[in-house]
């Protein structure tokens, strides 16, 4: 029987440096790979990577955060905080696999969209505006895994998709628990507290019907036996993949639509049914 771990133990795990990443997904998935590279806008933001593969002999497009194993990879890596030009780039591998028929697999793994002052003067906000437009759009079956950090909006644009998976230990937020620590309660060190409060786990996003399914991971997180974690893991998403492909292409764009308009329903009161000051419950 596994340790019972706490919201914020699985948050440490997340951010393992052995956890599997993207590169190590295609490694052991598939048959062969041909990467491709660059925006065609500006320049080749390494912290995403793309390209076409071929998964039990079937073609589909992979595209995923990529984060380093050392402080130089990290920095090439921008540890695995996309730019705009990483976002074009997987949007320009989305129209491709549109073009050519191909289902699209989004590995997430990130700590949010790159924050730096260049990023944002280069349309940070608008690049990601865009991806999730054209996801919602997209005419071919999309599959997202979360195998490590789901951070923010970095995330959410390469997340809009028609199923969307996690690793038993990966996390998705809205914003890293420090950060609405010092947010909520003026305290970082209150991170364990967010983390719980949050409900970002795998499970509490199942619970609430955001996402569509879990990976199991060995004992103490996925890097302990990450081929077997990453085979596991892709047998799932062909799952997915064969399933969604099966869908007419107007009822696939349909499901997509109102699995995103149903998330985050909530109830109100009336102002004569709550005393002053109340807040509105959520649900």
């Amino acid at each position: 029987m596994k340790t019972p771990l706490s919201a914020w133990d699985k948050v440490q795990i997340s951010r393992h440096v052995q956890r599997p990443r993207t590169l190590d997904y295609v490694r052991v998935l598939c048959e062969d790979f041909f990467e491709l590279h660059g925006d065609r806008r500006f320049a080749d933001d390494a912290a995403i990577v793309g390209g076409v593969g071929r998964i039990n002999g079937r073609s589909v497009v992979i595209v995923g955060h990529q984060k380093g194993r050392d402080t130089r990879e990290n920095m090439r890596r921008n540890f695995g905080m996309p730019k705009p030009d990483g976002y074009r780039k997987a949007m320009r591998l989305f129209h491709h696999a549109e073009k050519f028929a191909l289902p699209v697999i989004c590995l997430i793994d990130t700590p949010g969209a790159d924050p730096s002052m260049e990023s944002e003067t280069r349309g940070q906000g608008n690049a990601i505006a865009e991806n999730i437009l054209v996801m919602a759009q997209l005419k071919t079956p999309l599959v997202s895994l979360v195998i490590g950090e789901g951070g923010s909006g970095g995330a959410l644009a390469i997340g809009v998709t028609d199923r969307i998976l996690m690793l038993e230990n990966s996390i998705y937020s809205v914003a890293a628990p420090e950060a609405s620590a010092a947010i909520l309660w003026r305290d970082s060190s209150k991170a364990p507290d967010a983390a719980k409060t949050m409900r970002i786990t795998a499970q509490d996003l199942l619970e609430m019907r955001i996402i569509d399914d879990i990976i199991p991971e060995p004992e103490g997180g996925a890097h302990n036996d990450a081929d077997n974690t990453v085979r596991l893991a892709g047998a799932r998403i062909m799952h997915h993949i064969n399933e969604l492909s099966q869908m007419p292409l107007s009822a696939l764009l349909d499901q997509r639509y109102q699995k995103y308009r149903v998330m985050g329903a909530f109830t109100t009161l009336s102002t004569s049914q709550t005393n002053e000051g109340d807040a509105l419950p959520f649900v």
